[in-house]
C-alpha cells in the first residue's frame, strides 16, 4: 500500500497546486485584465492531471477499503481549492496510523530520501542474493 499512498500524495500535491495556479491566478487574469493565456494551458493540464489522480485516489481507497464518504471526500479535493492538501494530510494520517506503512517519504521533500530508502532497499536484496547463492549444494 506504500506505493500507491506515495502515488496518490504525490497527484495531491500536482492537483493542488495547478488548481491553486488557476483559480487564484488564471481566472482573475481572464476576467480582470483579459489575459486568458493562464486558463487556457493551466486549465486543461489540471483537467488531465484530475483524472490521473482520481485514478490514483481510487487505487488507494480500494486498497485501504475506505468508505463511500471518504472516497467522495478524495474526489472533491480535487476541485475545492486548498482542499486537496487537507484531505491528503488526513488521509496519510490515518493509512499511517493504522500501521499501512512504516515510512511515507514527503514529495515536497525531494528525492533524497526516496533515493536513500531505495539504495538500501537494492543493497539488501544484493545481499540476499548472494547469501542464497553460496549455500547452493554441489
Amino acid at each position: 500500500m506504500n506505493g500507491a499512498l506515495v502515488r496518490y500524495r504525490a497527484m495531491a500535491y500536482i492537483v493542488g497546486i495547478g488548481l491553486i495556479v488557476l483559480v487564484f491566478v488564471g481566472v482573475p487574469l481572464q476576467y480582470g485584465a483579459g489575459e486568458p493565456a493562464v486558463v487556457k494551458i493551466v486549465g486543461p493540464v489540471h483537467g488531465m492531471l484530475y483524472i490521473v489522480y482520481l485514478l490514483t485516489a481510487l487505487d488507494l481507497a480500494r486498497r485501504a477499503r475506505f468508505s463511500i464518504p471518504q472516497m467522495m471526500a478524495m474526489v472533491g479535493a480535487g476541485f475545492v481549492p486548498f482542499l486537496a492538501f487537507i484531505v491528503e494530510r488526513r488521509i496519510t494520517s490515518r493509512i499511517t496510523s493504522q500501521g499501512g506503512t512504516a515510512h511515507v517519504p514527503d514529495p515536497a521533500a525531494g528525492a533524497n530520501d526516496q533515493d536513500e530508502a531505495l539504495d538500501r532497499e537494492a543493497e539488501a536484496r544484493r545481499a540476499g542474493e548472494l547469501g542464497r547463492t553460496e549455500r547452493r549444494p554441489r
